[in-house]
């Protein structure tokens, strides 16, 4: 566990996502879902999701305003 001593937060390292996965990881293992690998293990990768496009976003507005500034001669 992660303690955070100026805010009093404390972190666990068991996400829901995360048991999500370990919950169909054991499934799928056991023969109980006959999904592919990649919906067993979403949960990881659909968490990942909105920090990508964030990412993504910023990304595009530097990649934006960098042509902006080479478009005017800066």
């Amino acid at each position: 566990m992660s303690d955070n001593k100026e805010t009093g937060m404390v972190y666990s390292g068991l996400t829901f996502s995360g048991l999500l996965t370990i919950v169909f990881v054991a499934l799928k293992l056991i023969g109980v879902i006959k999904w592919s690998w990649l919906w067993v293990l979403a949960p990881l990768w659909i968490t990942w999701i909105p920090a990508l496009l964030i990412l993504l976003y910023f990304l595009v507005i530097i990649a934006l305003a960098s042509r902006e500034d080479k478009k005017n001669g800066k």
